[in-house]
């Protein structure tokens, strides 16, 4: 594959394994990451590969990332850099929008002078779930409840996406995620409670579960393993599509019962503290995920259990 991907938020937890992706599939790889919330760490295996390019850079910073467009002439974005914590997004909602729609817009401003392909963009299934009622699941087609700033954020940029595809004719594909887990996730940000749990057992401490008067056992998520995260981006790397697609594996499960599910993994007996809900959490989130399954022949591979056996051994190392 002699195709140059440029990457954003390489260095982070899920974009690592897609720069390790793409070096498989022999693309050529250029990571911009500001360092932020991502790790050198996770990276520094592959920038000793003469196909993998790092560069420090915010993707606010329209200038450094000209001179990395005129440099590498990628045919292909995929947008992972972000500000990823909704109540982060609730805190201050002026940072969470300068880099979800500030930062995407920089790159997007580029795109008339540097011709690409293909454009992917990472959104989020969870915050723009729908209100879920009895067994339904959320849709693409559906319209997000839009609980915080960080939804907005992401909904808007989805939108952005599609104006500038159609004005200056390259594809695009959006991938909403489920909750992400696995290797080198950090306990910060939207998907953050698995290694948060994990931290605590490993450090012997109480967790806290927030929860409402109704949902006992917490809000309840859609988990989907970052292997199969990097399978779907490999996909519509190749084949895009100008479509939305929920990526996650359609399962909703309670937090309480990801915490038992953690604790027997981890061979852990301890207890959970149980608090209010939070500001801006949707209350239950699970994702229809039968179009991306009849488009593109896509589906999750790895169960929640093997996945959490998986990461136990990790860590074990």
């Amino acid at each position: 594959m002699n195709k140059t991907v440029l990457l954003t938020g390489g260095a982070g937890f899920i974009g690592s394994h897609l720069a390790e992706s793409y070096l498989k599939e022999d693309y050529t790889i250029v990571i911009v990451d500001n360092l932020y919330s991502g790790y050198y760490k996770n990276i520094e295996g592959l920038v000793d590969n003469k196909k993998v390019f790092f560069y420090n850079v915010d993707i606010r910073d329209k200038e450094s990332l000209e001179n990395i467009f005129k440099t590498h002439k990628p045919s292909i974005i995929n947008h992972h850099a972000a500000q990823k914590s909704v109540p982060y997004s609730i805190e201050d909602p002026v940072y969470d929008l300068s880099v979800n729609l500030h930062g995407l817009l920089t790159i997007l401003s580029l795109v008339p002078y540097h011709k690409i392909e293909n454009f992917i963009y990472v959104s989020s299934g969870g915050a723009l779930s729908k209100e879920i009622i009895g067994n339904e699941k959320s849709k693409e087609t559906d319209f997000p409840q839009l609980e915080s700033p960080y939804a907005i954020t992401k909904f808007s940029g989805e939108n952005y996406l599609r104006i500038y595809s159609k004005l200056y004719d390259f594809k695009f594909t959006v991938l909403r995620y489920g909750n992400v887990y696995g290797p080198r996730q950090v306990p910060a940000g939207e998907c953050g409670v698995i290694p948060i749990f994990i931290n605590n057992i490993l450090d012997g401490k109480e967790s806290i579960l927030t929860t409402y008067d109704d949902m006992k056992r917490g809000c309840t998520r859609d988990y989907i393993n970052v292997k199969d995260v990097a399978d779907i981006n490999m996909i519509v790397s190749k084949n895009p599509t100008n479509e939305v697609f929920n990526i996650s594996t359609g399962n909703e499960i309670y937090i309480l019962d990801i915490y038992e599910e953690i604790k027997e993994v981890f061979h852990s007996n301890l207890g959970i503290d149980i608090k209010g809900p939070r500001i801006g959490d949707v209350r239950r989130s699970v994702l229809d995920i039968s179009k991306v399954k009849s488009m593109l022949g896509w589906e999750p591979k790895i169960s929640l259990r093997d996945g959490l056996q998986d990461l136990y051994e990790y860590i074990k190392k």
